[in-house]
């Protein structure tokens, strides 16, 4: 069972499958944080060991975040971001995902594939 947090922009269907699928939901409106600055949700999803799902693109920045003491984030890109794209596209990356979306990685899922980046994959200096 994953600990996940849905952005404002999350359909609310995806919250029922997740559930629905035994894991642990909670999300950015139903804890009052409509509106609120990423950084502070991302703070409260690390707080909370819990994995961000967004479609912002914003959390996709790997200089603010994909680091050390960041949650784990899944931001999910779709061509229709209707609530049916968005959950299917979600539901069938769940398996991976469990395995992926450790504290510190940004997960980029899409139809069929997810992209996986944290700090520590970066090169270093060496191989520059």
């Amino acid at each position: 069972m994953t600990r996940f947090k849905l952005d404002e922009n999350v359909p609310a269907r995806v919250t029922r499958e997740l559930l629905a699928r035994g894991h642990d939901v909670e999300t950015v409106l139903s804890q009052d944080m409509g509106g609120a600055p990423d950084e502070r949700v991302a703070g409260k999803c690390a707080e909370e060991q819990r994995v961000l799902i967004t479609l912002d693109l914003d959390f996709a920045d790997v200089r603010s975040y994909g680091r050390p003491g960041s949650p784990a984030i899944v931001v999910v890109r779709v061509a229709r971001q209707d609530a049916g794209s968005v959950a299917h596209t979600l539901c069938d990356a769940l398996g991976r995902l469990a395995s992926e979306a450790r504290p510190g990685t940004i997960c980029i899922v899409e139809p069929g594939r997810i992209r996986t980046w944290r700090r520590d994959d970066a090169p270093s200096p060496e191989d520059a």
